[in-house]
């Protein structure tokens, strides 16, 4: 453990454990959890649970009181030290007395990075960080990629059988992975801000894209339509969540006209004569509030997003069916000549649900 106490990375653990009281309530902020500890006894726990609400240390220190003189903290995230939608974290621990800050990671933040531990340490408060350091990047890892680089991050999702496939010749697809996958599907919708898909999904099936099989907020949903085909009638339209289709400047006016009618808002981006840029998708996808997507389908969209090395994340759901070689493949063209240029990937998760497997892999930057 890098010389670390067992205790060090056991008090971690029960703030990483705090931190995802806020999953689905604190973003585009970051999950952080704190735990505070006197004379080897946890005396507080403090979650972030609401965007604009209080941050961890300053739950857990509220909960404290004058104990937290003395104490030592833990908190998955380098405090802030700069004045946001509420002050910096650093003064209140310094003001309580704290003798110790133990951190899991350093915050990307450009506001923050390195300056919050600085804080303390000026302030004669020891300074530990890197305890349980994958474990706080995996919580934050979307929160992280906008942080440094604008972008949303981007789980790129696709159903197939053992052989790859993602529909018969005729384009039958419903439904290749089981009931528990499907429940699973709900569960990411839920955690995202947006789903992605293309003009060839709505036209083939007419998805709601909405969160039906579970608890939880419906996402935008974002259409990637270059020459705004989506039918003014797709169902869609006529659920209250938000939908965007993004397709290529001044192209076809009449039916953006249409479909605005329809509820959409149609924003016009930059592209080719066929393809709208996926990049201009994103940042403007980033602009609206936009900082975690899924992109579900379909296999067309799903290829781009990955050639374009724009995808941070792969679930494959893997149903165990044969269709064959007549069957539609899973991806498309990836532009790979050689095995130097296939895209690879960290950090594989195996998960079973049901009798489909899920390979959920990071993309290797």
């Amino acid at each position: 453990m890098n010389g670390l106490h067992h205790s060090d990375v056991e008090w971690m653990a029960e703030a990483l454990v705090a931190a995802k009281r806020g999953f689905g309530k604190v973003g585009p902020n970051p999950m952080v959890g704190a735990v505070i500890v006197k004379n080897g006894e946890c005396i507080a726990v403090g979650a972030h649970t609401k965007f604009g609400g209080p941050h961890a240390e300053i739950v857990a220190l509220r909960k404290a009181g004058l104990a937290a003189h003395g104490a030592m903290m833990y908190v998955t995230l380098e405090p802030c030290c700069h004045f946001g939608k509420t002050p910096p974290c650093t003064d209140a621990i310094i003001k309580a007395g704290i003798v110790k800050v133990v951190g899991a990671i350093q915050d990307p933040n450009p506001l923050v990075m390195g300056r919050g531990y600085n804080a303390l340490k000026k302030a004669g408060i020891e300074v530990v960080d890197g305890v349980c350091r994958e474990q706080a990047q995996a919580l934050n890892t979307s929160n992280f990629k906008h942080v440094v680089s604008g972008l949303p991050y981007v789980i790129v999702k696709i159903a197939q059988t053992i052989d790859g496939k993602i529909a018969t010749i005729t384009g039958s697809s419903q439904w290749i992975t089981g009931e528990q996958s499907r429940k699973f599907v709900h569960q990411l919708r839920a955690s995202v801000d947006a789903v992605v898909v293309g003009i060839g999904t709505i036209l083939a099936d007419d998805p709601l894209l909405n969160v039906r099989l579970v608890n939880g907020p419906d996402p935008m949903r974002i259409i990637i339509d270059s020459h705004f085909r989506t039918p003014p009638t797709a169902k869609l339209l006529s659920t209250p969540a938000p939908v965007l289709i993004c397709g290529i400047a001044g192209q076809h006016p009449a039916r953006q006209i249409a479909l605005k009618k329809a509820g959409a808002e149609v924003v016009e981006l930059s592209g080719t004569d066929e393809h709208v840029g996926l990049h201009d998708v994103l940042r403007h996808a980033s602009t609206i509030g936009v900082h975690r997507i899924l992109v579900e389908g379909g296999r067309d969209v799903a290829t781009a997003f990955l050639r374009a090395r724009l995808a941070d994340e792969l679930i494959v759901a893997i149903a165990p069916k044969l269709i064959g070689s007549d069957g539609r493949d899973g991806f498309g063209t990836l532009g790979v000549v050689s095995i130097e240029q296939a895209i690879e990937f960290d950090h594989t998760v195996i998960e079973r649900f049901g009798n489909d497997v899920h390979l959920r892999l990071q993309v290797k930057q």
